[in-house]
Order: C-alpha cells, then structure tokens, then sequence
C-alpha cells in the first residue's frame, strides 16, 4: 500500500475548539436544552421552566462507564460558571473500582487530587423517568485550561477538532446490539453469571411478534430515549433470545458520540426499573452472535450541505476523499484494535462466520469486511464501521477509527481493493489480533497511534489495558475447573 511521506498532524488548540463549539452545538435534539450564550442566568431560567429540582452531572471513565452524582442547584449553577472537583480517581481504577498500580495520570503518587471538570452546558436535558432532574456532561480541563488527556470526551473533540480545521464536517451514527435477562444485580451474582433466563426464548431476528410481546419494554426503552434527545430510528429483535438492536440517528460526531455513550446507561437504567438486566458484553455465550457496535460515518463540507464521499462520476459513487479515509482505517485497524476492542470478552466476539471481522478488509455492501460501504448517491454514501462491539467506549471508537481515516486523507492512502467475495477467507486482508495482549502490544509500539491520537492519551490507555490483560492472567475460569478440576 504505498502513501506520500507523512503530513504533519494539525494540533486543535483548546481555546479554539471552545470557540467553535458554540457556535457549532445547540440545544440538545428533542429536549429544550439551555444556550451556552445566555449566561447564569438563562441557565437558571431554564432549570426553573423544566421544574428541576435536582442536577445529575457526569462524564465517562475509559472504559465506558458513566462516573457522576447529585449536586444541588445552588452547587449546579455554581460549577457552570467556575467548574468543580472531581476526583480523578475515576481514571486510576477499572470497572471494579480496583486501583490501577501502573498509571502515571493519578495514583498514590498524586494522593488521588480533584481534577478540574467543566459544565458542558449545551448537553443539558431533562430525565424523562426522573422528571425533576436535569443532566449535564463534563468536560475534564487542566489547570491551565487545556484538555485533560486521559479524558475520553476531549479525546474524540480534540479528533473532530482536527477534521473541522481540515474542512470536514464529520457525522456519524451508532447502532447497538444487546442482550435483555430476567435477571437483577442479585440474582446475577446468585447464579454466579451462568444459567441466566434471557427475555424471550429461541432465535427469532426482526420479530413482529417477540417486540410485540414485550410493547410495554420496547415503548418504554424507545420513548426514554427519544425522551432524553438521543433519537432513536429503528428498534428490532436481532438474531439470538432477548437480543434487541437500536440504530441512533447520525449526527455531528461530538453529539453522536454523546449519544451513544448515553444510550448504553439510559437502557440498562429503564430495564432495571423493570428487574430486567441489559448487558451490552461483546459476546456472552460462545454459541451465539456476538454484540455489535457499528459506527456509521461520512464525512461533509462545513455547512453540512455537501457529502463529501459522494462523487457522481466515481466508480460506485466513492470519491478519491472517502477512498482515502478507508485506506487509513485499514492500514491502521491491526494497532489500533485494542482501542476498538478493549476487553478480554472482545476477542470472543471476532469468530469466521459471526457476523464479526477477522480481518482488515473492506468492501461494497459486505457483511463479513470490518468496512461495509452503503450506498451510491449523495444522501446515503457512508461507510459502516463493523469492527467497534457494543462494550466499545463510543468517544475513543468513534476518536480512534476518524484519527484513521483523517490520517489517510493527509497522506492520501490508497487502500487495498475491495473484498468481493467472503472476507474469513481472504489470504491478502491483514489479520486482526486474536486477544487483548496482542492488540495492546501492537498499540503501545506504534508510532502512528501517538502521532494521530497523542502520547499522553495513548499512554494512559495502554496502561489501563495492560491492568486489564494482567487481572485475566492471574484468574481462573469456570471453562479451566470443568475441564481440568476432576480429570487432570
């Protein structure tokens, strides 16, 4: 695959991508989110009209995970004018809560301090299941104002930052996949994780009747989603008992994102209302589908009026621009897929004939390639990222696979031709790594990721994932008892 020496990757500066968000977000869809520019006041105004009593603010830790809590109006309006503390321990323990020993961001080292967190005003809306409270996202900033490195969210608009300064507005949409049990937190655990009832039986993908059954359930997930602004256009039963897959309307990839991340709570949070359990693992039993995370992308002209993709007069409507964007995901997918998939449970979802990629493939309207191009006219030209599993933390997928296809415009990346045929078969598509070990190794030496992405967020990250690889290592199975405990 030959490319031009490397393009100096534009650095986003802070202040500016502040001053650009302003103008570029508004309230957000479907909810009478507050305006940035109307100050204190307006806020307060607004609290006031929707009958908040009580504020929710939050953000996401690295693996995905919603870190928030409570604060009171008088602290909320506070903190949206002068920020407030948070402790920065959120990114130096894992999803346990189990201190990492290796980070350099946070640790004993630092006595675990307060980081300093922003209001994103803009995000705000209304809970719809909890109609007195309003939620807001945070952003994570440094002492001097900068973007916290470590941070998720300001990874992805430090990304979409870069591509704007490049003249492209990215839009993206997430679909999720994900499995719903009769199960409750303590039955889980009763059961040991094994032996779980799903909501319905049997295999049965895009049932009339099975999201009949459950209208109750699947109104209440719909209508709270829609409710909370995160927009919702389709909603069926996938192939597998109590599989359900939601697609999320596209949008500009810093809402997209939030959406997306926001998606994943707000369903586990409406079905343990009703003593349901959603788990979004990328695959839960080895004889069913896995869960996927497809990223929807394309890439317009500034005023979101021009799709950039779309050439009229190149073959399959692919212009030279996306052929680009596609060159650098693949050539870039085999060291960046620790990001894509960053658990253990990943890799178990990456099996021939899954439905999941094995390889660094891509082509036309196929399935079975970890790049599926849609479409042959300006309004649908986009590209399905296939790689990304449901347990993907949105902002760094969403981050990571743009950094890659931005970088393949910059250096004009010619990808590989197209995959016709069954891409578990192809002998030329690179392969991708088979555990989280590998994945993590290829990252944490590769030059281009730290080029692309930053070093401090690379590094942080590969620590979390080398925490992670080491907790499996020293565990022992149910699969290692039942074949070894009485025969060896």
């Amino acid at each position: 695959m030959a490319t031009r020496p490397k393009a100096k990757v534009l650095t986003h500066p802070a202040v500016a991508r502040r001053a650009r968000t302003k103008e570029r977000r508004g309230p957000v869809r479907g909810t009478p989110g507050p305006r940035e520019s109307g100050g204190s006041d307006s806020l307060k105004r607004w609290l006031e009209d929707q009958g908040a009593k009580n504020v929710k603010v939050g953000a996401v830790d690295i693996d995905g995970v919603w870190r928030g809590k409570y604060v009171s109006l008088e602290k909320f309006l506070s903190a949206a004018k002068n920020g407030l503390g948070f402790c920065d321990v959120v990114f130096g323990w894992d999803l346990a809560d189990e201190l990492l020993d290796n980070t350099e961001v946070t640790g004993w080292h630092t006595g675990y301090p307060d980081a300093h967190a922003t209001v994103d005003v803009s995000t705000g809306r209304m809970i719809p299941w909890e109609p007195d409270t309003a939620a807001f996202l945070l952003d994570f900033v440094n002492p001097d104002g900068t973007p916290f490195e470590a941070s998720p969210r300001q990874l992805l608009h430090k990304i979409a930052g870069r591509a704007r300064e490049l003249g492209y507005l990215p839009r993206f949409g997430a679909e999720y996949e994900f499995f719903i049990f009769k199960e409750q937190p303590q039955t889980l655990k009763e059961k040991g994780f094994q032996g779980l009832t799903p909501l319905t039986p049997g295999m049965f993908g895009y049932s009339w009747l099975r999201t009949s059954l459950n209208a109750p359930l699947v109104h209440s997930l719909i209508d709270g989603c829609n409710g909370f602004g995160l927009n919702i256009e389709g909603f069926h039963t996938e192939t597998g008992p109590g599989v359900f897959e939601a697609a999320i309307r596209y949008d500009d990839v810093e809402r997209a994102a939030d959406k997306a991340a926001l998606f994943k709570t707000v369903v586990k949070e409406l079905c343990a209302r009703q003593g349901l359990t959603a788990c979004f693992m990328a695959k839960v039993n080895a004889k069913l589908p896995g869960c996927s995370g497809h990223v929807h992308q394309s890439l317009w002209d500034l005023k979101g009026e021009h799709n950039l993709f779309h050439d009229e007069d190149a073959p399959h409507g692919m212009s030279r621009l996306m052929r680009s964007y596609i060159g650098g995901q693949i050539a870039l997918m085999p060291e960046l897929t620790a990001l894509y998939w960053p658990t253990i449970n990943s890799y178990k979802r990456s099996v021939e004939n899954t439905w999941a990629p094995t390889t660094a493939a891509w082509g036309l309207e196929n399935r079975t390639c970890a790049i599926r191009v849609i479409g042959e006219d300006a309004k649908s030209m986009r590209i399905e990222y296939r790689q990304l599993g449901a347990d993907m933390n949105a902002y760094i997928g969403m981050a990571a696979s743009m950094a890659a296809g931005l970088w393949g415009i910059e250096n004009e990346v010619e990808p590989p031709p197209p995959c016709n045929a069954n891409a578990y078969a192809s002998h030329t598509a690179a392969p991708l790594p088979r555990n989280l070990k590998e994945a993590v190794a290829l990252l944490k030496q590769s030059e281009r990721a730290r080029e692309i992405l930053g070093e401090g967020f690379v590094d942080h990250f590969v620590r979390t994932r080398e925490w992670e690889v080491r907790q499996y290592e020293r565990a022992v199975t149910n699969w290692e008892l039942e074949r070894y405990l009485e025969l060896i």
